[in-house]
């Protein structure tokens, strides 16, 4: 059934100038909450010490279980009651789920881990979508992902009051990074969960992954900087070109920036990337074990000896950071004595019989009591099938014509402190200089702070879509096919039309609007317009309903306060540019404004 909402007029309230929003007004104090896939964390920068030293940013440290090392990240875990209230979070959820897990007591808990990737991988996302914990009992995931951020806030509260920095919660302003490859309906999801965690959305700013890690580089001193020499970073001097690989657990994020006369950054190519983290390794050594011993039995074990399989990661997790390019003796992993025994029972024969029976593991997997030992070849190859994508996306990328002239790749994310990505970007592209910071995974947590403080450093963005409504328009035989014509109220129109606002691959100024669009709403009942925003793959789609093209959601634009049908002519501005999407809404005729909001959660 189709809902007739609005027609478009041909009259436009302005002739294509472009309006920019005005200057941001400065923070007192910024927050910032980098939520990864596999690791979290949050750091804090007050304004008057940012004046003075923009890398003057304080970050907590964390303690994972029993070790007397310390680490600026959780773990990106959580763990619910069975009644579904909040239990833990990161390394203390981690450690407790392992104890209920020894005396199976875990069974009717949820323990969500690695979950962020769901806002990526689901493109019908809603409100009402639910999440799977590692054991298939579901949440919904609002609910897990809004808790999770509840924490990390009351946790800098809490360790601000302990350590007395005197911070106001009422001058604070939070910034929540997200993938930069993120659609819009992900990024509104993770607003909505920051708000049901008590964070004020009028003091919540999204920070795009990558751009927030290269605002951190671009103040980093010289020798904090690996592949860099001299007195300055030359790729952050007015006029060079460079492209940022955010390399996370989960995802890869890559654009490629310029740095403009006055020092702001313009993005030249729109973000791009994949799910090409550092968890696909962990899924290839997973793999490799199950294929090791025989469909069924490593299954059996994650089930019934959960504590042991966290163990087996925890400690593959040490492992993967170690890994070089010239490697040269076995690696050894551990396998728990469950495992062995899991095998004994369902298989009938020892675990080490696996190994002798499978031709293909000779010489690459041997077994030392309960140790794997394996070949340098054999581990150094979970990480190809990962970092040969990352590559072959790279080469792609600077195939094309806007990207011409970038000499420099500038790698951050956790990921990244991989010697074996950085090597494999390094061979793929000898003419290119690879900067990496030493703080290649803290980079976008504490650039997400400098964003804070400083969000119109980004001066445009370049947009990743064809963005559009979907209209009406009084229906022209000469160019309209039959089959959309439509009669309301006696008139004859064109349904499905994609009004154009941007244009996939135009560069969008911070904040511009392009051509305010007039509209009317079909019926004079309507309390409310439902205007259907529309994306495309296209460049130039005519029909909201061609291959490519995508209902994001709705802007929701209150009728009521309206009194005369001749009054109800009005006008959308639709804002883009910023990290997320801006939207008003007035009465043509009055100039009166209008509430509009977006809703792409449905």
């Amino acid at each position: 059934m189709r809902t007739l909402t609005l027609w478009l007029t041909d009259k436009m309230a302005t002739k294509g100038i472009p309006i920019v929003a005005s200057a941001v007004k400065p923070k007192v104090n910024v927050a910032a909450i980098d939520f990864g896939t596999t690791y979290s964390g949050y750091a804090l920068s007050f304004r008057s010490d940012f004046i003075k030293d923009p890398m003057k940013i304080v970050a907590n440290q964390w303690h994972p279980g029993a070790s007397r090392h310390t680490s600026l990240k959780t773990s990106s875990c959580i763990l619910f009651r069975p009644d579904q209230t909040f239990d833990s979070f990161g390394f203390e959820a981690e450690d407790k789920y392992a104890e209920l897990a020894i005396d199976e007591q875990h069974l009717d808990w949820f323990y969500f881990k690695r979950f962020k990737m769901l806002l990526y991988e689901n493109k019908t996302l809603t409100r009402a979508t639910m999440l799977n914990d590692d054991k298939g009992l579901q949440m919904p995931a609002m609910k897990v992902f809004s808790e999770s951020i509840r924490y990390l806030k009351d946790h800098l509260y809490e360790t601000c009051d302990h350590k007395n920095l005197g911070l106001r919660r009422d001058e604070t302003h939070w910034v929540l990074t997200v993938p930069a490859i993120w659609d819009d309906t992900a990024k509104q999801f993770m607003r909505e969960a920051a708000m049901e965690a008590g964070i004020d959305s009028n003091n919540l700013s999204l920070a795009l992954e990558p751009e927030a890690a290269s605002m951190f580089c671009k103040y980093l001193p010289v020798e904090r900087v690996e592949g860099v020499s001299g007195q300055v970073i030359s790729c952050f001097a007015p006029g060079k070109k460079y492209l940022v690989l955010d390399a996370g657990g989960g995802t890869v994020d890559i654009t490629v920036h310029e740095i403009q006369r006055d020092g702001t950054i313009r993005e030249l190519y729109k973000a791009n990337g994949g799910p090409w983290g550092g968890t696909k390794v962990d899924e290839t050594f997973l793999q490799f074990l199950a294929d090791i011993v025989e469909p069924g039995v490593f299954e059996a074990f994650q089930k019934q000896h959960t504590d042991d399989y966290l163990d087996l990661m925890r400690e593959f997790e040490v492992k993967k950071t170690s890994i070089t390019t010239n490697l040269d003796q076995k690696v050894t992993i551990k396998i728990p004595l469950s495992l062995h025994d899991t095998y004994s029972h369902m298989k009938g024969r020892e675990f080490r019989m696996s190994l002798s029976s499978n031709p293909g593991l000779k010489d690459k997997v041997t077994m030392a009591g309960d140790k794997l030992r394996l070949q340098p070849e054999t581990i150094v190859s979970f990480f190809e099938g990962t970092c040969q994508k990352i590559v072959s996306h790279l080469n792609d990328i600077f195939s094309k014509r806007e990207t011409q002239g970038t000499d420099t790749i500038l790698m951050v994310g956790g990921f990244s402190e991989s010697q074996l990505l950085q090597e494999a970007v390094k061979k793929a592209f000898p003419q290119k200089r690879t900067v990496i910071p030493i703080e290649a995974g803290l980079a976008v947590l504490k650039g997400a702070v400098i964003f804070g403080h400083n969000p119109t450093v980004i001066a445009s963005r370049v947009a990743k879509y064809t963005y559009g409504i979907r209209c009406c328009q009084p229906y022209d035989p000469s160019k309209h096919p039959e089959e959309k014509m439509i009669i309301v109220d006696g008139k004859v129109f064109c349904d499905e039309c994609f009004d154009k606002h941007v244009t996939e691959g135009q560069e969008v100024e911070k904040g511009m609007v392009f051509k305010e669009k007039r509209y009317i709403p079909l019926s004079r009942h309507q309390l409310s317009s439902n205007v259907h925003v529309v994306t495309s793959d296209r460049k130039n789609p005519k029909y909201t309903d061609e291959p490519g093209c995508k209902v994001l959601g709705e802007v929701v634009v209150d009728l009521s306060g309206i009194e005369h049908y001749r009054d109800r002519g009005y006008v959308v501005k639709m804002i883009y540019g910023n990290t997320e999407l801006g939207v008003e809404a007035r009465v043509e005729h009055t100039g009166q404004v209008l509430q509009a909001s977006f809703d792409f959660l449905g």
